[in-house]
């Protein structure tokens, strides 16, 4: 079974024929608990969340804030898996139809193997992966298997990426760049920084693939100032922050939910 590439690139399209920036959505699997975590990404869908990355839990996340952090210790403690992280992709993905890809490091690929990684992602209905931690130089092995599995390969770039370093990165990548809006770890933030819209316009100079921009966007006002330059905008901790403040998991639905529809009222504001 082929991965859903095709079907990344088609929804980020759509986003831009309609003028408006894709809303992107990541939650990790396992966290409050695995069913708990397909629920979130229906959840996020429902609210109008057009992508949406499952977050690969792991020890030590050096791309992460303390509230991603958090939503990982709690996975790990209940003990989740790569299988739970296939089951969540394979629920959301035929629950919802939308694109869904898995963020995660490279160590636990490494260690269960690229062939085997990418197969079952693929045969789950998965999109792609974002690969922060992978340096381009050392990726032929996993850009081997997931073009053969149809799966996009999206690296991070960052404002301190040099011209000729942003064009190596996107020369090797597919389905669409994720940009760091700024230098440090995920979490919201009070302001996006003007850092992004030049790290989307030195990026847009190397490639045709959409850029995406994350770290710090937590809300309507933010999410219609990124989607005024970005192809998309990357919203990770202030969903799990709803969870982790939410009293009870029906609870935590309704504020993800909700939090969504607000930042795709935002992206279609710009």
């Amino acid at each position: 079974m082929s991965g859903n590439i095709e079907l990344l690139s088609t929804t980020l399209a759509a986003a831009k024929a309609e003028g408006r920036a894709a809303l992107i959505a990541y939650l990790p699997a396992g966290f409050p608990t695995v069913d708990g975590g397909i629920e979130a990404v229906k959840a996020v869908v429902a609210g109008g969340a057009d992508v949406v990355e499952v977050g690969l839990p792991h020890s030590d996340p050096v791309l992460d804030g303390p509230v991603i952090q958090t939503a990982d210790d709690i996975a790990l403690r209940g003990g989740v898996r790569i299988a739970d992280v296939m089951r969540t992709v394979r629920e959301a993905y035929e629950a919802t139809g939308v694109p869904i890809l898995v963020m995660t490091y490279w160590n636990p690929i490494d260690r269960y193997g690229v062939e085997r990684f990418t197969a079952e992602l693929a045969e789950a209905g998965g999109a792609g992966c974002i690969l922060p931690d992978l340096p381009v130089q050392e990726s032929a092995l996993w850009r081997e298997h997931a073009d053969k599995h149809g799966l996009a390969t999206v690296f991070v770039v960052a404002p301190s990426s040099q011209d000729a370093r942003l064009a190596a990165i996107t020369a090797a990548g597919s389905g669409f760049v994720y940009a760091a809006s700024l230098m440090g770890v995920t979490g919201t933030r009070a302001s996006v920084g003007a850092q992004a819209q030049e790290l989307v316009g030195r990026t847009r100079a190397t490639t045709d693939l959409p850029v995406c921009v994350g770290l710090g966007v937590s809300n309507a006002e933010q999410a219609a100032e990124v989607a005024g330059f970005a192809d998309g905008v990357i919203v990770g901790s202030a969903f799990v922050k709803a969870i982790l403040d939410a009293p009870d998991g029906t609870a935590g639905l309704d504020a993800v939910r909700s939090l969504a529809g607000e930042l795709a009222e935002g992206v279609r504001k710009r």
